[in-house]
This record gives structure tokens, sequence and C-alpha cells, in this order.
């Protein structure tokens, strides 16, 4: 039997994506914008020096710009994918975040073909969904695919990728291996290119979602941990602490919390806060700092509003000075 949170799941997708579609079909450019105001699921942030802009995608892939983080511009057409890719003609775009890196721009983005099944597991059938990387010379894009067809395995449901370089000075790809398949959601990491053109190796798993503390669920009145991993984010301290916010949800309530890597590596171990860092129904979140060295995180409500969901983003503002991320409360 389908649990609760994975009906809830099913309906928030469906919900995202169809705002994405007619924002994309439309493309209405609005000015002045609150960022209240703006429906967006996994907002991420780039504070962009040359330009001395922010920009703002997620899923969907669209893009808004601002000069001051209170009004936005947009939404700006700017992922452009190759048809006769295994994603298809119209492939649907999960939780895009924009990073920059050795003098380019790099859009991480989830893609899914929805008419290429992969699985069939428990009864729900797995479409091809993977994480990839686009490129482009502009904060503001176009972002357009690199020459590697495909950065993990065609059979394995991945999303929410996103980039850090380790104490190795290599760059790796910190993805979600999705629980739809493997049934305990996992975050991973794996190699790429020094161009961020594609991957190198194998995957390595960092930890299941069953590892945390804080996550759970009940399935047939009993007590189990989540299932889920979710937009996985990596930052350091600036005593040198190497961290990752992560979300899964307690019950049905989208929660996000922190982990900390004991060797300062992505190789981990990883330990776990024994409870969240945000407030319930917030999550999925990223950190970037501001042009006056303010560190933000960027993060989505997560609400049932009279039976429709309901997903904004904010800031909170938090403080890195320590050994551990503190979070200091949610920006007016």
């Amino acid at each position: 039997m389908r649990s609760i949170q994975f009906k809830l799941v099913v309906v928030i997708l469906i919900i995202n994506v169809f705002n994405a579609f007619s924002q994309t079909k439309h493309r209405t450019y609005r000015e002045s914008i609150p960022l209240d105001s703006i429906r967006l699921s996994d907002p991420a942030i780039l504070a962009d020096k040359s330009t001395k802009m922010y920009y703002m995608t997620g899923t969907g892939g669209l893009l808004w710009k601002s000069k001051d983080l209170k009004k936005w511009s947009g939404p700006y057409v700017v992922i452009q994918t190759d048809s006769t890719s295994w994603m298809g003609k119209n492939p649907m775009i999960w939780a895009a975040e924009l990073h920059y890196y050795n003098g380019k721009y790099y859009n991480f983005a989830t893609f899914t073909n929805r008419d290429v099944k992969i699985d069939t597991v428990r009864g729900n059938v797995i479409e091809r969904r993977a994480c990839h990387i686009l490129v482009s010379d502009k904060a503001e894009g176009p972002y357009r695919p690199m020459k590697d067809k495909e950065y993990l395995p065609a059979n394995m449901p991945t999303l929410d990728g996103t980039l850090w370089v380790d104490k190795d000075k290599k760059p790796y790809l910190v993805y979600c291996y999705e629980w739809l398949q493997n049934w305990n959601g996992t975050i991973e990491k794996i190699e790429l290119k020094p161009d961020l053109s594609g991957s190198i190796g194998e995957s390595k798993l960092l930890f299941r979602s069953s590892d945390s503390p804080w996550s759970r669920e009940v399935e047939n009145g009993v007590v189990k941990p989540n299932k889920v991993t979710d937009g996985p984010y990596l930052f350091e301290t600036k005593k040198g602490k190497l961290g990752m916010i992560w979300t899964s949800w307690i019950d049905n309530v989208y929660t996000q919390g922190v982990a900390y890597s004991q060797s300062g590596t992505l190789d981990g171990p990883w330990i776990h806060e024994k409870e969240p860092i945000t407030p319930p129904n917030f999550g999925h979140g990223m950190l970037f700092q501001t042009f006056e060295g303010k560190w933000l995180m960027s993060v989505h409500s997560h609400k049932d509003i009279n039976g429709r969901y309901h997903r904004v983003p904010h800031l909170f503002e938090v403080d890195l000075s320590g050994k551990k991320m503190k979070v200091k409360g949610i920006m007016p």
C-alpha cells in the first residue's frame, strides 16, 4: 500500500510541473515582484559578483533576477535542452541551481522524461529521471548541455544534484538516489571531470535516509525511518567543519536537517544532528553569501492551504562563524 507521504509527493510534483509549464508557455515577465509573491519550489540563489545581481532558479528551471533580494523580475527561460537526447522533447525540470566555477556558470538540474519507464517497484512505475549539468558563459544563460550524454546510470532515478569541491581539489556531483527504487533513499557522490562535462568512475554512498534520527513516518501503524532524501547542499563553517543540509519528512511534514562530516571530507562518516534546523513545513535549502557578506539560506515553505499545496521561497539568516551552522531566523 502506498503511504500517505507518497501520495503527497505525487500531488505536489503534478502541481509543480503544471505551474512550470504554464509559466514557460506564456512567458509572462513581471517586474518588482516581492519574494513571497513568487510560487517556486526548491529556490536556489546565485550571488553573481560580476553583475552585482542575484539570480534565483528552482523547479521549472526558470530564472528570476534581483538587485536587493526583495523585488524580483522574471521568470525568464534560460535552459535549452537537446530534444534528441534521453531527456526527450519536453522534459520536466526539478531543483535547478546555479554555480560559478572556473570562469563559467553551471546549471545543475534534474530532468525527467515521462515517456521512458526504467523500472516498476512495489507497483510504482519509475520514469527516466536524472541529474544533469548545463553550462553558460553568463549567469543569465542560456544554459546548454555539454558533450557527455549522461552523468549517472540510465537505470537509476537520481535527483537534486549539487556541486562540491572536496579537500582533494576535485569537483563532485552530490545527489539523491531516489527512494522509489531503493526504498531507502540515499545521498551519494560521484567525481566530475575538471570542466564538469561528465562524470568519472562510480558513485559512492554517503548516507541513507534511515541514518537520520529525526526523519520518520508511520506505515501500517509502525513508526519507521522516512524513506525520502531530498535537496542536499554542502557548506563549510569558518572553523572548517563540513556540513550538509538535506530534507526529508516527519510523518506528512516537510522537514530539513543537517549532518556533519567527521573527516571534513565528503567521505564522512556523516553524523546527523538530532533535531531539525528549520521550522516545520520549510525545506530544500541552500546557502549563499550576500554582497554585504551576510550568509542566508533559501528554502521554500510547504503548506496545504484549503486543499492546495502552496510553495513559496523564503530566506533565513544563518551564522557560520562557529563549528556548526546556526539558523538565526526568517528574514522579513
